[in-house]
């Protein structure tokens, strides 16, 4: 997350900020980041790009921003120290759609010395579209 510039004219009305990342993220991207009482959200807007042969979001879409979410509440949580994912495991629950506003919902349950554990859930139309659980090692 420590690459991220983001773009101060990209905030719209709901308080979303929106971050062009390199890498991985940065072709998926925009990232959205949104900062709540409750910690952070992330977010990332489908669309055809993101879509799989049957018309729905791509599970690898769905996984990247799950697993780039996870590491930057780590990031966060480890005094802004980059992180690396030991284990993702993720359940696809119900389908995500082109234009769908895919928000990622994390809560860190866990902290050693060497790993944080992680969880989350992926939601789109006020539906849980996939949950996941992590294990995150800062370096």
């Amino acid at each position: 997350m420590n690459a991220t510039s983001p773009n101060q004219n990209a905030t719209d009305e709901s308080g979303w900020r929106e971050h062009q990342l390199p890498g991985l993220m940065g072709e998926l991207g925009p990232l959205l980041s949104k900062k709540t009482e409750n910690g952070w959200l992330y977010g990332l807007r489908a669309g055809k790009s993101h879509l799989n042969a049957a018309g729905i979001v791509h599970g690898g879409t769905v996984s990247t921003l799950l697993d780039h979410a996870f590491s930057a509440v780590c990031w966060h949580a480890c005094d802004k120290h980059p992180c690396l994912t030991v284990q993702l495991n993720v359940n696809f629950l119900a389908p995500a759609l082109e234009g769908d506003l895919l928000v990622v919902h994390t809560r860190i349950t866990r902290k050693t010395r060497s790993l944080l554990f992680v969880d989350g859930s992926l939601c789109a139309r006020g539906k849980t579209i996939a949950t996941a659980q992590a294990i995150v090692k800062p370096v």
